[in-house]
């Protein structure tokens, strides 16, 4: 009897671990809401439907992402919000916008951080850039993988920023971030922070002078049209961030989470080599389109990182010493 009773427990164990397996490995049909904010025929549109078409193909056609571009779910800000709420299964967009939610996320908003997209690559690919990404999970976001937005530069309809003094009184459009804002009011502009979803009109009405963006985006969403003078500046390197709804993603089979991440990945290599490769077109083209290019000296660029100074350390008072030397140390090994 005892030996029929153990043999009893050992075929549920055994048929519940095989229902868990079966479970884990189990493709459901799902659509998927994935958000984005630029055009669809921009670096970020082409990305995301190659994410899309990959995560189709590995799921034999079961998990479909539909894309919505042009901020057509609402700005980054509402995005996140409806990922945390569960209305709204992923998105991609600015780390930056995400410092709200998770303050260690402001250390890519730091200054003058990054001297290549190489070295930029090789920390938030790095062990200390998955340890931020997951700190989203805390506030019900999983991130995925960091794409590239690029060097930021600035453009404005008032002057060519020449020198450190250029910058003063020009009404400058920032991102709603503490950093961005602290920046630029250090070097003399009046930062104002609006979402990107209400850039084009600000830009066009008059309500705001410039903006600052890489050279795909200002070309993808054609500031080109209201915008004269562009100054490469590369004051920060600006990453996005793959995220989605913690909510959904708990509900999702191993299976499904690998299928989504593998596609992320490989959607992230390729967006980096089409951003990378578009740069140069689209500097190019924007010339062609009247705008008016100028590049900043050695010398202007470092008295721009010196006033950028208290900025910088607010970054770290905000993340903590000991996550910023953790970066500074992967700084170092890309930079051998």
């Amino acid at each position: 009897m005892k030996r029929l009773l153990l043999a009893t427990l050992a075929v549920a164990t055994l048929t519940g671990a095989m229902a868990a397996n079966a479970q884990s490995d189990e493709i459901r049909s799902r659509m998927i809401r994935f958000g984005y904010g630029l055009n669809e025929d921009s670096n970020q549109g082409r990305a995301a439907k190659l994410f899309a078409d990959e995560v189709a193909k590995a799921s034999g056609g079961k998990l479909k992402v539909r894309t919505f571009g042009a901020a057509s779910l609402g700005s980054d800000d509402q995005m996140q919000n409806a990922l945390i709420g569960g209305a709204q299964e992923m998105m991609v967009g600015s780390t930056a916008t995400l410092v709200g939610i998770t303050e260690e996320m402001a250390v890519w908003d730091t200054p003058f951080l990054f001297d290549s997209e190489q070295q930029a690559d090789a920390v938030l690919d790095s062990e200390v850039g998955r340890k931020i990404m997951d700190k989203l999970e805390e506030k019900g976001l999983v991130g995925l993988v960091y794409w590239e937005n690029g060097f930021r530069n600035m453009t404005n309809n008032v002057r060519p920023i020449e020198k450190v003094d250029d910058f003063s009184g020009i009404k400058l459009r920032v991102m709603p971030n503490p950093v961005f804002l602290e920046t630029f009011k250090l070097l003399g502009a009046n930062a104002v922070p609006l979402p990107f979803s209400e850039l084009f009109t600000a830009l066009e009405t008059k309500a705001v002078d410039g903006q600052e963006n890489p050279y795909n985006t200002v070309l993808s969403s054609k500031f080109y049209e209201v915008q004269k003078y562009l100054t490469v500046t590369n004051h920060v390197y600006s990453p996005w961030i793959v995220t989605a709804s913690k909510r959904w993603w708990d509900s999702l089979s191993e299976a499904e989470r690998d299928i989504l991440m593998a596609a992320a990945k490989k959607a992230r290599d390729a967006e980096r080599e089409d951003t990378r490769a578009e740069a140069a077109r689209a500097l190019a083209a924007l010339k062609e389109q009247g705008m008016q290019v100028n590049e900043l000296s050695p010398e202007v660029t470092a008295q721009l990182r010196e006033k950028a100074q208290p900025a910088i350390q607010s970054v770290i008072d905000r993340v903590g010493q000991d996550l910023f030397q953790e970066v500074e140390a992967e700084l170092k090994k890309a930079a051998q």
